[in-house]
């Protein structure tokens, strides 16, 4: 089936570039990905808020590609920030990474990340299409 993209008419539109449920086929392989910072992957974090979301973007990448998925196959995408005055240059830097149509998402702002260096984070659960055995 693959994911099913729902923006029913009952509902207001999406506030932005997010989809208000996404549907994942009976059978679907999931991934779950954990927390993605800033962190290259020598383990050094990237400078300041904006670098670190691309980070994070390259992250989450790596991740899908890890499991032969892509951006695609994302079906809901969080993000947890620290500053509401960040929610504009994440929205611009989120768009570049966003396929069409765009996951069911949830961005929070709050009192702090697990380490004080990180000033953004996002998880993702993806779904495609079993291919078999895993």
């Amino acid at each position: 089936m693959g994911l099913e993209h729902l923006n029913p008419s009952g509902v207001h539109p999406p506030a932005g570039r997010y989809s208000h449920g996404v549907r994942v086929g009976s059978g679907d392989e999931l991934l779950f990905v954990a927390g993605q910072v800033g962190a290259r992957p020598d383990g050094a974090m990237a400078e300041g808020f904006e670098e670190q979301v691309r980070q994070s973007f390259a992250n989450l990448y790596a991740v899908l590609a890890a499991a032969g998925m892509s951006m695609t196959d994302v079906a809901q995408i969080n993000y947890y920030l620290l500053r509401t005055e960040d929610m504009d240059r994440l929205r611009k830097i989120r768009d570049e990474y966003l396929p069409n149509p765009p996951p069911a998402s949830t961005a929070l702002i709050v009192a702090a990340l697990a380490k004080p260096e990180w000033l953004f984070e996002l998880d993702a659960v993806a779904a495609r299409q079993a291919q078999g055995g895993m």
